[in-house]
């Protein structure tokens, strides 16, 4: 091999050598999220499940629970608890050994299939299925309804996503292996998991705890997929799953402000635990913010018409700027206007977030305005930099008339 040749090779080696360094060292977060929706191993699944080729595999053995309560040294009424885990595609159940003992893993499942990528559910009809933390009690457990009579509903949304106006229903583990938002998860296995279920509920449990993860929620995980629109969230759920790793007994749970609130509980506690609570103060916003979207409706994929008035309406004597979010809302214009009430103040504005305190309290100003009950100072004061042009126009007439 001549000189130039063997520098043109050590030239292309090192060249190749940068490119996989350069491909290994790409940060999580520019990764794309599709995890599991378009690998081999979840398009594998779904085919298994067309050609009637089940159970999965990793399915764990199925049926004689009682027998396989017994082989584990397992009380008949234990109560359980489940975790699914979206990028690992998989769902555990966990049994209480009984009173003052800590769970055990029972068995894990393979999901057939979710649709979405990571990341909480935002919206009904996003095809996203939800990450959180969610209770099941006897009627979630006999949801009914023609397709998946045998299913769970995991109760979305819960306290913590009405708080930041996420919205959707009807969110099951259920059978097949075809989801827009559920957890699909073959016939036989889903039934097994509600039977658990309805099994711990019949027994005496109030409440199953079912916890959804983006991923198994380490420190490696949380770099891999670090994505910044979902981190202090993603932190979040950290928090309550690093509790139960620690003592295998679920955490008490509470929605404060727009967070979960983690606590361990006792021996006794675990054993049964209750539901999610909410804080005096996350009440009250979440009566708000239902008691806004009673008024108004989603705004269009577009940019608000302009207002036809010659200075644009603005939001900046509010404490908190409004801003533009994905399911932002705007408010109803009422059919009829108040007579005193000039047709540009009722237009469309610039739409804003309802979990924003100024933006609820816009909307709520706004609402008493269309009624004509909102005082003249105050409108004055929360739509700083309106004026009406009929109005200004007439106010120059006269005093154009008293200097002549």
């Amino acid at each position: 091999m001549t000189s130039i040749a063997l520098r043109n090779l050590r030239g292309v080696s090192a060249v190749l050598l940068a490119s996989a360094m350069l491909v290994w060292s790409v940060p999580a977060s520019s990764l794309p999220l599709e995890v599991k929706e378009l690998t081999s191993e979840f398009a594998a699944r779904k085919k298994a499940a067309r050609e009637g080729k089940l159970p999965l595999p990793g399915t764990p053995e199925l049926g004689n629970i009682e027998e396989r309560f017994a082989k584990r040294g397992l009380p008949s009424d234990a109560a359980i608890m489940i975790r699914i885990f979206k990028a690992e595609a998989e769902l555990e159940v966990w049994v209480s050994r009984g009173p003052g003992a800590a769970y055990a893993r029972f068995a894990t499942y393979p999901i057939c299939y979710f649709s979405g990528t990571l990341g909480p559910k935002l919206k009904e009809g996003d095809r996203q299925s939800p990450e959180g933390f969610y209770t099941v009690n006897v009627p979630q457990a006999h949801p009914g309804g023609p397709r998946w009579p045998k299913s769970i509903n995991i109760g979305y949304p819960n306290p913590f996503d009405q708080v930041h106006d996420r919205t959707g229903s009807d969110i099951l583990i259920h059978g097949g292996c075809a989801s827009i938002g559920c957890f699909a998860m073959t016939n036989a296995v889903a039934n097994e998991v509600r039977a658990l279920a309805v099994r711990a509920l019949e027994a005496g449990q109030s409440y199953v705890h079912i916890h959804v993860y983006p991923f198994r929620m380490t420190n490696a995980n949380l770099y891999r997929y670090d994505n910044p629109k979902w981190h202090d969230f993603w932190r979040n759920l950290k928090e309550g799953y690093d509790i139960f790793e620690r003592s295998h007994q679920p955490p008490r749970v509470s929605v404060c402000g727009t967070r979960y609130r983690f606590e361990e509980t006792s021996s006794l506690e675990g054993a049964n635990p209750g539901p999610i609570t909410v804080c005096p103060e996350t009440i009250a916003q979440v009566k708000d913010i239902d008691d806004i979207n009673s008024r108004v409706v989603e705004a269009p994929e577009k940019t608000p018409a302009p207002l036809t008035t010659s200075e644009p309406l603005t939001t900046a004597s509010l404490p908190d700027q409004t801003i533009k979010v994905d399911h932002s809302l705007r408010q109803v214009v009422p059919a009829a206007d108040a007579p005193s009430v000039h047709a540009a103040r009722m237009a469309p504005i610039a739409t804003c977030s309802l979990p924003l305190p100024s933006c609820r309290r816009f909307a709520a100003l706004r609402e008493k305005l269309a009624e004509g009950k909102a005082h003249s100072a105050s409108v004055g004061n929360a739509l700083r930099g309106y004026r009406d042009p009929a109005e200004s126009k007439k106010q120059r007439r006269r005093q154009a008339s008293l200097g002549n």
